[in-house]
């Protein structure tokens, strides 16, 4: 059974591997999936022994790429590759377990602002250097060849696809802001791609995304010329209401989930067979909204050899709602990892964290992950062995 824990390169050697290890080990886990191609960010690092905050490098990759491989997009290894082989590392230090590489897919500001003319955008034509483009062909070549040179040079045991699809217009870009009360329906329409391969592979579908691109560029200067605070349970409702009043709209979104499976099923191709592939299909809740990225759950586990499914929720009570419904819309022979964070924000500050896995396993999870070994204190591990002492016992 999987049994994952998240955790950075940077962690590992802060830490050291071998010590990081052990820790693993001692409660129960038996694999790690480290980030193998990652963004930026801000993390706090409560056991972090060189510092307490750490800035990652953006849209790095952490292992040594074959750059013969690829074509118009190539990846930028990180400079920690310099003096570190963090999966070699790990694999001297644990050969008893599994190495799988967590791959952050279209979620890459720094090839976006390399190669603008790749990413998504919206109907005005402005470009969103944090979201490549998954309609692509060069997008998805790239991602293809990345994940099929770090499965092969590494020997995995597995590939993590997270973002593989559309990213949502939210995205904690360095100091976004707007001095008006954006809304779901709002950001709904901002989101969606009408780059020239988005609007040609729609047009090839059959459908007319130049006019739906009209119609997002007329509702949304209506809007911003008198924006109007509103529930977002009012913006949801005239969302649903455009999408039913107009089929091609449907049609559309269909057609974008199309692309991100598709991709997914290119990948899984391209892997060596043993390699398993597990792909997350959001990390927005709840799982049911990744249509909005143009994911299909049902999709998805069909292309993927299992989803990996966040259940980020406060008590288990959410956990088994979102279990369920994922469970429903993926199909009973799909197969199901989740990912529990052992900490705040989640889970009763992690004390419904054992409680949690006894209802993932309620409906077949066959793998349990903890995230992340770098964010949460020390005392998260002792959650962990709760959680996977409580799965044991269940299966």
């Amino acid at each position: 059974m999987y049994k994952g824990i998240y955790t950075y390169a940077w962690d590992l050697i802060d830490e050291g591997t071998v010590e990081a290890v052990a820790r693993f080990r001692d409660v129960g886990l038996n694999t790690i999936t480290l980030a193998a191609a990652y963004h930026a960010g801000k993390f706090i690092r409560p056991h972090g022994k060189s510092g307490k905050v750490y800035f990652p490098e953006d849209g790095t990759v952490y292992f040594r790429p074959d750059m013969g491989r690829y074509g118009a997009i190539k990846p930028t290894p990180a400079s920690l590759l310099d003096d570190h082989d963090p999966f070699a590392d790990i694999k001297a230090a644990a050969p008893d377990m599994r190495r799988v590489a967590w791959t952050v897919c279209m979620h890459n500001t720094a090839l976006g602002q390399r190669y603008p003319e790749f990413t998504v955008r919206n109907a005005f034509g402005d470009g969103y250097p944090y979201s490549l483009c998954p309609a692509v062909p060069e997008v998805r070549d790239y991602i293809v060849t990345l994940c099929r040179d770090m499965a092969e040079s590494q020997e995995l045991d597995g590939v993590l696809l997270e973002s593989p699809g559309f990213m949502p217009f939210d995205h904690g870009f360095h100091h976004e802001f707007f001095l008006l009360p954006m809304n779901r329906w709002a950001k709904w329409l901002l989101a969606l791609c009408f780059a020239p391969a988005s609007i040609a592979g729609a047009k090839a579908a059959g459908i007319d995304a130049e006019r739906l691109a009209a119609d997002v560029r007329h509702r949304v200067e209506h809007f911003l010329a008198d924006p109007r605070q509103m529930p977002d349970s009012f913006a949801y409702e005239w969302m649903m209401a455009d999408l039913i009043a107009d089929p091609e709209w449907g049609a559309f979104l269909r057609w974008r989930c199309d692309v991100v499976t598709s991709l997914v099923a290119e990948v899984r191709d391209a892997l060596p067979k043993q390699t398993e592939l597990a792909v997350i299909p959001t990390v927005q809740r709840p799982t049911a909204g990744c249509w909005l990225e143009g994911r299909d759950i049902a999709g998805l586990a069909k292309a993927a050899d299992a989803l990996e499914v966040p259940a980020y929720q406060a008590n288990v009570a959410e956990v088994w709602h979102a279990t369920a419904d994922v469970r429903r819309r993926a199909g009973d022979d799909a197969r199901l990892h989740f990912i529990l964070r052992p900490t705040h924000p989640d889970l009763g500050d992690g004390a419904e964290t054992a409680a949690a896995a006894a209802a993932l396993k309620e409906f077949g999870a066959e793998g349990l992950a903890f995230y992340n070994y770098g964010h949460f204190p020390l005392s998260g591990m002792e959650r962990i062995r709760e959680a996977l002492a409580v799965f044991d016992d269940v299966v």
